[in-house]
């Protein structure tokens, strides 16, 4: 079959998404092609939509449409910042329901492989917030892998000295798992993050 050039361009333009393959990627660009003309519109339009109108909070960098988010617009808020890797990680959290305080997005974390260093996100205004806003304590939950945990120490010596209380989310088994299929380090952070009953 003869090579069709926009074809082969809206794979590989789909193909730039996380988690998409090649394979995945000629998937959607066929049933893109199946769907009717004003669908097809109404994708592309809802992609430019949010790219025009949608930018970062100027308090705390979630994602928004005004210039101040939702959260950050919360009245009686309690004086606590969780410190997210990406905007993604505050929707996983607000889900829960139980976080009166607000956040900070950092949009990356320190990764010294791919040549991202403390200057290369969002940690400035951290602790400018810190000092301004009067914060009492700031969890810091980033993700429990190497970089998240570099991260996290980072930011935990920087915000120390401004007498702060720093705090990271509790690691250990999610509900439901089994003792004998849990690794060893999930195993260890969950004896380590024990509490009394």
């Amino acid at each position: 079959m003869a090579q069709i050039d926009s074809l082969e361009r809206l794979i590989n333009e789909f193909s730039k998404l996380p988690s998409v393959g090649k394979k995945t990627a000629q998937r959607y660009a066929y049933f893109l092609l199946t769907m009717k003309d004003e669908d097809v519109k109404d994708f592309a339009d809802a992609m430019v939509s949010a790219k025009e109108n949608i930018h970062y909070c100027k308090v705390c960098a979630n994602f928004t449409d005004k210039d101040i988010c939702d959260v950050c617009s919360r009245p009686n808020k309690e004086p606590v910042i969780c410190v997210v890797k990406e905007p993604k990680d505050v929707t996983a959290l607000e889900k829960v329901k139980d976080f009166k305080g607000s956040y900070h997005v950092l949009h990356g974390v320190i990764n010294p492989l791919e040549g991202k260093g403390p200057n290369d996100i969002n940690i400035r205004s951290l602790l400018d917030r810190v000092r301004n806003e009067h914060i009492q304590e700031v969890i810091v939950a980033t993700n429990p892998d190497v970089e998240g945990e570099a991260t996290a120490m980072y930011i935990a010596n920087l915000l120390k000295p401004l007498g702060v209380k720093v705090s990271r989310l509790a690691q250990g088994m999610a509900m439901g798992s089994e003792l004998e299929y849990t690794d060893s380090i999930t195993l260890s952070k969950a004896l380590s993050s024990r509490r009394e009953m």
